[in-house]
């Protein structure tokens, strides 16, 4: 039997139809390629509180640097003439009870607990990862003495080994920056180095780490080149959050006369000698020190936050 055809279809015109037209911008990827660090800036400036941390962390730093220039003081001339004055025109954060000018003593304050703050965190940043990155690429026996060894150190209280180590290298001025900073280091490194750790152990069965291992690179190539660049997202975020432990460290031990010793103008060591005069209402003496402390710490906190959220790949849209 033959095919049955519609009668219909031969009544169809073909003038009713007309071809449709090639539009090559409908295929064109109109939005730019964006990198990812470039997003991650991107996402942290959405972020209005992190970025506050961070323009106030710069201008803390602008004042530190360039603010004794300005007002023509040294951090360690006495004024026998001026001594306890309150804020004026002449000293903007007024003097303390030597007759210095407490607005550049709590400047080169700043400038000290930022440098500590900074060399602290790059310390735990390269023994913790160089630690971490081994134990995660070793056998699981060595992984595990390593990790084992990481424990007992981190057992050990924080605050009393800084202490112990301030103490013991400390000489006749006092423990300098940087026998704070290796007291600091002593057990600042283990967090990182465990967080490390799990970001090897992860990645190290990745397609990219098995790829890699089977066109022959050894385990320091795969570490170096394609691991520990695609962790450097939580480690950022704690090293962002060590600087304001250690600046804090810092303090409190200044403050208990274990850090630096005057004339160095520390935080700390500034609000120490506030509590002195706090019985005659010389509170300025304690305030700006303090807000200084402060600032640091909230800006440091939360722009580690921010990064946090930034860096969190499934936050990305």
């Amino acid at each position: 039997m033959g095919e049955r055809i519609n009668p219909t279809l031969k009544t169809i015109d073909p003038k009713l139809f007309k071809p449709v037209p090639h539009d090559d911008n409908k295929e064109r990827i109109t939005r730019p390629t964006i990198g990812y660090w470039a997003d991650v800036f991107r996402r942290l400036k959405q972020n209005k509180l992190a970025m506050l941390g961070l323009i106030v962390i710069i201008l803390l730093l602008i004042v530190a640097f360039v603010g004794p220039s300005l007002v023509g003081h040294d951090y360690s001339t006495q004024d026998w003439q001026n001594i306890n004055v309150r804020p004026n025109d002449q000293y903007v954060f007024g003097t303390d009870d030597l007759g210095r000018d407490l607005f550049t003593r709590v400047c080169y304050g700043i400038r000290y607990s930022l440098l500590i703050g900074i060399l602290a965190a790059a310390m735990d940043f390269i023994i913790g990862v160089t630690y971490g990155g081994i134990a995660g690429m070793a056998s699981s026996r060595v992984d595990n003495i390593m990790m084992r060894i990481a424990e007992v150190v981190y057992a050990i209280p924080y605050m009393l080994i800084v202490i112990l180590i301030s103490v013991t290298f400390s000489g006749e001025q006092g423990a300098s920056l940087l026998t704070l900073v290796f007291a600091m280091s002593i057990t600042g490194w283990v967090p990182m180095a465990i967080l490390v750790r799990g970001q090897v152990l992860q990645l190290r069965e990745s397609e990219y780490s098995l790829a890699a291992r089977s066109l022959g690179g050894d385990k320091t190539y795969i570490l170096t080149r394609h691991i520990i660049p695609n962790t450097l997202g939580p480690i950022l975020v704690n090293v962002t959050l060590s600087v304001p432990r250690a600046i804090f460290s810092e303090a409190t031990l200044s403050f208990m006369s274990l850090g630096l010793q005057p004339p160095q103008p520390s935080l700390g060591v500034l609000c120490n000698n506030a509590l002195g005069v706090l019985g005659i209402n010389l509170y300025y003496q304690l305030f700006f020190p303090a807000l200084a402390i402060s600032l640091i710490m909230f800006s440091f906190n939360v722009l580690g936050d921010g990064l946090r959220d930034a860096l969190d790949p499934r936050l990305r849209k």
